[in-house]
């Protein structure tokens, strides 16, 4: 991996990851670091599915690809603020 790739990767995990957050109703206790690694996992996860579908050999933008990502990012955010959540109990 190049400086490049994981600065890429930050990148677009920070923005899955805001939409995702944005997109889950209600409020997540969970930090901007949390967000955006919860963001990194999805946006990997989403790009492995899509591959394994045959989506992401599209040109341009991967719109369902994008979508795949931001849907794993909402499921994550959910789960990462209902296990803090839970922890504090």
């Amino acid at each position: 991996m190049t400086i490049a790739s994981i600065l890429g990767a930050i990148v677009i995990g920070a923005v899955v990851g805001a939409l995702g957050r944005l997109l889950l109703p209600g409020r997540q206790a969970i930090g901007w670091i949390l967000t955006v690694v919860v963001g990194i996992v999805a946006a990997l996860i989403g790009t492995a599915i899509a591959q394994v579908l045959g989506v992401a050999t599209t040109n341009g933008i991967d719109w369902i690809e994008l979508v795949m990502q931001v849907a794993l990012a909402v499921v994550g955010v959910g789960l990462v603020a209902g296990i803090k959540r839970s922890s504090r109990v």
